[in-house]
């Protein structure tokens, strides 16, 4: 619906299975919805943003899209090595063709709303300014 304009805005209300992996299933995650709607959005769109807001990192969704650079990646997760899945370190940010399109913000245990805010906020900020997507998936 998206792709033929017959919506502006799609819900998935199952859907967010980011850890899943090309050859693997990771977590409670089994297949990653999230990839082939991007990879389907990528038919029509030439740059998608993917956002993810849970609490652990999106490491399937940026595995999947680590060397390409018309789709970024940015996961605001809790960061530690005993915190599943242990991925996503601020230093983490794409390869090849996809270096500076992954963005990891690792956020310490106990983050308040209105921090979590602020920094979201400036983050986005940024990233809209640079990469201008045109289709985002959260």
């Amino acid at each position: 619906m998206l792709n033929h304009k017959a919506t502006d805005i799609a819900i998935n209300w199952s859907g967010g299975l980011h850890h899943a992996k090309k050859q693997e299933a990771s977590g409670f995650c089994y297949i990653n919805d999230i990839v082939l709607s991007i990879l389907e959005l990528l038919k029509y769109h030439n740059r998608v943003l993917y956002i993810d807001i849970d609490v652990h990192h999106g490491d399937g969704v940026e595995e999947a899209f680590y060397t390409c650079n018309r789709v970024m990646t940015v996961s605001f997760h809790r960061y530690g090595e005993t915190f599943f899945p242990g991925t996503g370190d601020l230093k983490d940010v794409g390869a090849d063709s996809g270096k500076n399109y992954s963005l990891n913000v690792p956020l310490k245990k106990g983050i308040d709303d209105e921090s979590f805010r602020e920094i979201y906020k400036n983050v986005m900020e940024g990233v809209r300014q640079h990469f201008r997507p045109d289709a985002v998936v959260i």
